[in-house]
């Protein structure tokens, strides 16, 4: 089992079938500003389409400093056959206390529907459980976000409710549907898949 400490300075290197996540680089830029300016990938995100290459910078500026203060857990999706960087995973609202944590994740358009995601938010959920000592994640969801909502599920996890103007998005109030999961419920899950 990782420590806080631990986890938060190394963000560690996580390895599945067809994907590597790691830590996000400033070389990621134009494999980032790739599919975060395509606006069916940032539609539901709180961030705003990336018109420039900069915006992507900016972007990575600020995830590479949270990085350096410890408060950042975002992994970059790496594909393992061509080294391209096609989406970001994170752990956000990391309760350590609670043993809880909030997954959330962004996929390059190109990619959708090729169960990648799924693979990667299968490798963070072991991790998550098995290392960081979580006992529930959960991953509030837009509504009408039926892609991720079909993910969730895939994933195991079942939706606890709605949670009313739960969060600001482009500067208007969202529902978002609770989404969640526990460690009793992954281990079962991945028994069942053997």
């Amino acid at each position: 089992m990782l420590s806080m400490k631990e986890t938060y300075q190394t963000v560690p290197i996580l390895e599945t079938e067809r994907l590597i996540l790691r830590k996000l680089v400033m070389a990621d830029a134009i494999d980032m500003f790739r599919y975060a300016s395509e606006p069916a990938v940032s539609r539901f995100m709180p961030w705003d389409v990336h018109k420039t290459i900069e915006d992507t910078k900016e972007f990575l500026a600020f995830i590479l400093k949270a990085y350096e203060q410890q408060k950042k857990l975002t992994w970059a999706i790496e594909l393992k056959a061509t080294g391209q960087m096609i989406g970001t995973i994170d752990y956000v609202n990391w309760l350590p206390k609670r043993f809880k944590a909030e997954i959330a994740y962004t996929l390059s358009h190109e990619y959708w529907g090729q169960g990648l995601m799924r693979e990667a938010a299968d490798g963070l959920l072991a991790f998550g459980f098995d290392q960081m000592g979580l006992n529930k994640v959960e991953a509030p969801i837009m509504p009408d976000n039926v892609q991720s909502r079909r993910l969730a599920e895939k994933l195991g996890m079942q939706q606890e409710g709605i949670a009313r103007d739960h969060m600001v998005i482009k500067g208007e109030f969202v529902d978002l549907a609770m989404y969640t999961i526990l460690k009793r419920e992954y281990k079962g899950a991945q028994t069942e898949n053997f």
